[in-house]
């Protein structure tokens, strides 16, 4: 069951701006100036006794700066779990806000700091708390699941926090109890899941901006010139897509897909910053991005999220040296928003210690 809540990129609520996908350009820096702040970046990091945690998608000198310095490089659920299990006092979280707020509800001890505060997320920003809430309390039947990318009081009201690559096991758990599930805020994840699993599902409708704009007949063109090509998808993506996909996966499993596949082609549809970490991890293979907008093959920025974009050496610097953009959540909230959050983290290493 599905029911429209016109939160979506596609009808944007009022008075909320979305930046097109690859709209906001990387800084340009002088003659020596990268070089400078990336080795001010490193110096102020063991100043500070901070550790700096990246997303995939973010600028490639932040992802080098956090494998040279002992941070991380992943998805949202390591990057959380990460920065709980490292000893600093400072996590510096390079990504977007709910990633931030996800590190301070697992840490109160320690101070997070972000190098800009106004890296938003569509499907934050498309499941504001004052409906959201409402929403649930007219479904009081069902499990609340909500996506990791939400702010903390939406993951205050949820039983359950997922990232992608747990979704669908988790729902499977579910499922096998009975229960009826109450899924936010992305919508193509979400059918995703239900397709996968059967479980009864009704669903928030958000999307996110990057994700949804991948166009599947661009796609089969684009393949039928490539034909020896795997095709890997983020389950963020519309179903007609996924439905083209050879792997369907987090960002983590498409990295490992990368590698462990035998093709020497990939078309992938998800956020160009993965391609960093994909070109690491299989060396000598080549990545081209999947059409997106009615673009081509040669596009090189419409498959870039323009909050992640906001990442980069300057603000980075800066936060390291002020302590300013901190994340504060109020404790009555982080408290409550801990429980779905703990209850991923415990999901995990449970499944791990099975494995």
């Amino acid at each position: 069951m599905t029911e429209s809540t016109g939160n979506t990129p596609s009808s944007v609520p009022p008075g909320i701006p979305y930046p097109p996908p690859g709209s906001i350009a990387q800084p340009e820096y002088a003659p020596g100036e990268r070089e400078a702040l990336i080795a001010k970046i490193k110096r102020l990091l063991g100043e500070k006794d901070a550790v700096l945690v990246a997303h995939y998608y973010t600028d490639d000198d932040l992802q080098m700066i956090a494998d040279e310095t002992g941070g991380t490089v992943s998805d949202s659920l390591e990057m959380a779990r990460f920065g709980n299990q490292h000893p600093a006092s400072t996590l510096v979280v390079a990504g977007v806000r709910f990633m931030g707020e996800t590190a301070k509800i697992l840490n109160p001890e320690k101070r997070v700091l972000m190098p800009t505060l106004e890296a938003e997320c569509s499907l934050d920003l498309g499941c504001p708390p004052g409906k959201f809430i409402p929403f649930c309390d007219a479904h009081p039947d069902h499990t609340v699941v909500v996506y990791a990318n939400t702010c903390a009081e939406v993951k205050a009201r949820a039983d359950w926090v997922v990232t992608s690559s747990i979704a669908v096991d988790v729902v499977n758990h579910l499922k096998q109890q009975g229960k009826k599930i109450l899924w936010a805020p992305d919508r193509y994840l979400g059918s995703y899941v239900q397709r996968v699993t059967g479980a009864d599902m009704l669903l928030w409708q958000a999307s996110c901006i990057v994700h949804e704009r991948f166009k599947a007949e661009a796609l089969q063109n684009l393949a039928a010139h490539h034909p020896d090509a795997a095709i890997l998808v983020h389950p963020e993506s519309p179903q007609a897509v996924i439905a083209l996909a050879d792997v369907v996966g987090s960002t983590t499993q498409l990295i490992k897909a990368a590698k462990e596949l035998p093709n020497k082609v990939f078309i992938v549809a998800t956020d160009n910053g993965i391609f960093y970490k994909m070109k690491q991890a299989a060396p000598g293979k080549t990545f081209l991005e999947a059409p997106s907008a009615g673009e081509g093959a040669t596009c090189e920025s419409c498959a870039h999220c323009p909050w992640m974009a906001m990442n980069h050496l300057r603000n980075l610097a800066e936060v390291l040296e002020t302590g300013s953009n901190e994340i504060h959540i109020p404790e009555a909230v982080r408290i409550k928003a801990l429980t779905a959050t703990q209850r991923m983290v415990d999901f995990v290493k449970q499944q791990q210690d099975i494995d």
